[in-house]
């Protein structure tokens, strides 16, 4: 069974990339969204198994969404992305509910690891 994935940037390239590198490792993205607004709408109605989630995005930023998103689902698997330099957000982001962060530019093998720890 492949777990289901949805990935949350408001840059498109960025979810590119982390669909190119999850969809290469077995994992079926099964939704994007490019800010936080439309990630919690699209959380309810197709339930993913896990979210991956930018920090700063228009309309409704990450921490934001994880916390709206928690509130629909206790149980619901957040791993955050964030740009260098953005710990402080990244605390917050833990304490809104998320499991763990990867840091872009993206490296692969610690994507894997993020999600294969927040599934577990």
């Amino acid at each position: 069974m492949s777990y289901r994935v949805m990935v949350v940037d408001d840059a498109a390239f960025m979810r590119m990339m982390l669909k190119d590198i999850l969809s290469k490792n077995g994992f079926e993205v099964v939704a994007e969204a490019e800010n936080g607004q439309v990630a919690v709408e699209k959380f309810k109605e197709i339930k993913p198994d896990l979210v991956t989630m930018d920090i700063t995005m228009p309309e409704l930023d990450g921490i934001s969404a994880v916390k709206k998103i928690k509130e629909t689902d206790a149980n619901a698997r957040v791993v955050m992305c964030s740009a260098m330099g953005q710990q402080a957000m990244v605390i917050d982001a833990i304490q809104a509910g998320a499991r763990d962060f990867i840091v872009k530019p993206f490296q692969p093998e610690r994507v894997l690891e993020a999600v294969n720890k927040a599934l577990s």
